[in-house]
């Protein structure tokens, strides 16, 4: 159900897309739906990218750098100039949120697809938005704000957080998305955590300026979906709960809360209202409370909601699908708020009133991103070798990659959004649990396997949820870390075999690689090594005895498999014809994964699960030695070396920082893993740098009791 008359919306008829990505495409559907035609904006880097493809056009708008392209508003508006366009719609993220380009297309005769320049800037700010919303009579967290421009210094922070009150939590006025947050519980961590934030707010919104409030412990953070028209009707369309995050970003939302009940429903929903108002606001927006929770071991509130104010997002949500999912207006479900974006930016009036709004059933989305949960959710990249996504009923995925996508640390990780409605929340954690056990993304790492784990832990199965839940039970959903199961290794040594076999019948027996030999079968052994672990060689021969084996036909082949010291297996293998799929049997068992091979690494998924093997030479004594030596500092992610604050030669300790890596506006630091003295390798500030790359090496001091030089004679001696 589109909840408007299905019809093109009178005065457009072409909309430019001025985003990227997922968001971009699911935006482009509805132009489509709507008859209305879309433009997509694109980098050097994105010619060929998922949305151009999706558009009925698209206009390359800059180079690879954000501010050449999809930051470059004054190029974006003589795109849709040149293109024929009457709208910008911004998407989420980029310019989304940026009063003054919403201004700059007003200016330039273009319908900006989102509230008034005025409203951006009284709720971007958070500062602003607190004083409306508290005029308002929503209720507010205690805290303490800065001056734009004026920071306070190290005397005055302290003074201000004593007073607001421990734990703190310090977050960038002008910007969102967990960004710059520092939690602080501690008054001897406030200033490096402050100049910590300060530094990633100015890298990513270009305003340093922090508020600071009291953090709730295992809070849950609920947001209220609003939308209102040009002429003085607002409405709220429910809540949606966001309690599942990482790094104070969303994971997994979903629609309606569990926690509430109906008349805290609308209680809630009638102070987003009265905070859209105090703004003057226009379109779709989302307004965000932190809920202090229940009684431990109770998934309900208590009668009366204790709710906070956090901020209001002036844009579409990433999770606004769960609400489109639930939705219902005069009895039948399913809305498209992006519809109602486009008819409310051209003037219609909402085309129906709080009371014709419900929800049915339950929702849930799961964000698909290019990152590493073993090691702290670092974001990942390379090239889409294999792309499968799950379909079927109440079962739809926003998606802003397709095979042949390289995936780059420039952008933010989100890949693709799964979502699932059912007439409850078990059934819809069920299908979701399917859809992502179906969800199969190949040539870059992923968090679908950890999305998995963590739908299926206890506390979440029973909506005991709070925004610290993922840290809490950490070790719970990630028990192995980076660990690669022996049948794993085990398929990827029988894949580099069943590489090697001949594709049609031979003539000539030693054409045949079953290691046969007069007497018994030799092993074939393939040292296979994952990313960050030491190499692990596997040991393969063709089963059958002592004579010569059968030549192959096609089809399975029958081996032995030994993987490092464990005995040997008996295992069948073989690959589909399109060699998109392996199928394994070993110890009685069989498995199908998913493969894919690119630049000498083999790809192997499996119910939601990926590995990346590489065949190591057999003589690489120094590479060996650079995986699993302790003094190895090696980056965890790509992206780009920000800072490097020792010197070559520096002697350091254990825990030392050696490098700070910064990728998708955040920042890493890299620690020496032992003490020593140090040797830098590609660890240079303003470097590229991929995974895994090694940043610098640590060679370990003597020990004390050892024959050398004492620390004066080593002085003099330099």
């Amino acid at each position: 159900m589109s909840t408007g008359s299905g019809t093109q919306p009178a005065g457009a008829t072409t909309v430019l897309v001025a985003n990227r990505g997922e968001i971009a495409v699911r935006v482009m559907r509805t132009l489509r739906k709507l008859g209305m035609r879309s433009v997509a904006i694109h980098s050097d880097g994105d010619a060929g990218a998922a949305h151009t493809r999706a558009a009925d056009s698209a206009i390359r708008v800059g180079g690879a750098e954000l501010a050449d392209s999809y930051l470059n508003g004054a190029a974006i508006i003589e795109a849709a100039r040149a293109t024929g366009a009457e709208m910008i719609h911004p998407g989420y993220g980029f310019l989304a949120e940026n009063a003054g380009f919403a201004r700059a297309c007003a200016d330039a005769g273009l319908t900006f697809v989102g509230p008034p320049p005025a409203a951006i800037e009284a709720m971007g700010d958070k500062i602003r938005a607190k004083d409306a919303v508290s005029a308002a009579g929503v209720p507010l967290l205690p805290g303490f704000t800065e001056e734009s421009g004026h920071p306070l210094d190290d005397a005055d922070l302290a003074r201000a957080a004593e007073q607001a009150g421990y734990p703190l939590l310090l977050k960038p006025s002008a910007g969102g998305g967990g960004k710059g947050m520092r939690l602080v519980r501690d008054p001897a961590e406030l200033p490096e955590a402050a100049a910590a934030a300060r530094r990633e707010a100015r890298a990513a919104f270009g305003d340093a300026t922090l508020l600071a409030e009291r953090f709730v412990d295992r809070p849950r953070h609920i947001e209220i979906q609003v939308l209102a028209d040009g002429h003085g009707n607002v409405v709220h369309l429910g809540e949606r709960e966001c309690s599942l995050q990482r790094r104070h970003q969303k994971i997994v939302e979903e629609a309606p809360s569990p926690l509430l009940t109906a008349d805290q429903r609308a209680a809630m929903g009638e102070a987003a209202v009265a905070a859209a108002k105090a703004c003057g606001y226009v379109g779709a927006g989302t307004v965000e409370f932190v809920v202090r929770p229940p009684a431990e071991g109770t998934g309900e509130a208590a009668p009366t909601l204790d709710y906070a104010f956090l901020e209001m997002n002036t844009r579409l949500q990433v999770e606004h699908p769960v609400t489109e999912a639930v939705g219902m207006v005069a009895g039948q479900r399913g809305i498209d708020l992006v519809e109602l974006q486009l008819r409310v930016a051209l003037g219609e009036r909402l085309p129906f009133s709080q009371a014709d709004f419900d929800m049915a059933g339950h929702a849930l989305e799961a964000r698909v991103y290019a990152e590493d949960p073993a090691h702290g959710f670092v974001p990942t990249g390379g090239r889409v070798l294999l792309l499968s996504e799950p379909g079927g009923a109440d079962v739809r995925v926003d998606s802003g990659v397709t095979t042949g996508t390289r995936v780059t640390p420039i952008y933010d990780p989100l890949l693709a959004k799964v979502v699932t409605w059912g007439p409850d929340r078990a059934a819809t954690l069920r299908r979701m649990d399917t859809a992502l056990a179906d969800y199969t993304l190949l040539g870059c790492r992923t968090n679908v396997g950890y999305l998995r784990a963590l739908l299926r832990h206890p506390r979440v199965v029973s909506a005991e949820l709070s925004t610290d839940l993922t840290e809490r039970a950490r070790h719970e959903l990630l028990p192995d870390g980076d660990e690669v199961p022996d049948e794993v290794y085990a398929a990827a040594a029988l894949d580099h075999q069943l590489g090697l076999e001949p594709s049609a019948a031979v003539t000539d027996r030693f054409d045949v690689p079953d290691n046969w030999r007069m007497g018994e079968r030799a092993w074939t052994t393939w040292r296979l090594r994952a990313p960050r672990l030491s190499t692990v060689a596997v040991a393969v021969r063709r089963a059958g005895g002592t004579g010569p084996a059968p030549l192959p036909l096609g089809g399975a082949l029958d081996y032995e498999v030994r993987v490092g010291d464990a005995a040997a297996q008996t295992a069948r293998a073989a690959r589909s014809g399109d060699g998109r799929e392996l199928t394994v049997t070993l110890g009685g068992r069989t498995v199908r994964y998913t493969r894919a091979a690119d630049d000498g690494s083999l790809w192997l998924g499996y119910q939601g699960r990926t590995w990346e093997l590489r065949e190591e030479p057999a003589f690489a004594p120094i590479r060996e030695r650079e995986a699993t030596g302790d003094g190895t500092v090696r980056s965890p992610m790509p992206g780009t070396v920000l800072a490097v604050p020792v010197e070559d030669g520096q002697r350091v300790t254990a825990g030392t920082p050696v490098a700070v890596v910064e990728a998708m506006k955040m920042e890493h630091t890299v620690t020496a893993p032992v003490g020593g003295v140090v040797t830098l390798r590609d660890a240079h500030p303003g470097s590229p740098v991929a995974m895994d790359a090694i940043l610098a090496t640590i060679e370990p001091e003597p020990a004390q009791d050892s024959p050398g030089p004492t620390a004066e004679s080593a002085t003099h001696e330099e």
